[in-house]
């Protein structure tokens, strides 16, 4: 049974920073790829920035430069270090692991970018 357990959502300024966190627990995972996506009111889900076991990384173009996705494999970890947050960037943020040809979500966690 996987689970996937998020924290450091929050409110902040614009400009201002947040980290986020996912830790996942079950059995070791093999390949997979594991990250963020966010959904905010009336617009769909989309992929913030995943890592995979391999190595490589993925941002949305609206995040690249500002965002960075970064794991610890002792911990079965992803962090997302969010800087230079804009308002636009306000949504529920929900944790993903994609492995063995299944997905698992976080319960997400909420960030709000307002002076």
């Amino acid at each position: 049974q996987v689970q996937l357990v998020e924290s450091g959502g929050g409110l902040v300024q614009p400009g201002g920073s947040l980290r986020l966190s996912c830790a996942a627990s079950g059995s070791p995972f093999g390949i997979y790829v594991m990250g963020w996506y966010r959904q905010a009111p009336g617009k769909q889900r989309e992929l913030v920035a995943v890592h995979t076991s391999g190595g490589s990384t993925n941002y949305a173009d609206s995040v690249k430069g500002r965002f960075t996705i970064s794991k610890d494999n002792t911990k079965n970890t992803v962090y997302l270090q969010m800087n230079s947050l804009k308002p636009e960037d306000t949504a529920v943020y929900y944790c993903y692991l994609n492995t063995r040809g299944l997905n698992y979500w976080g319960q997400g966690t909420q960030v709000t970018v307002s002076s």
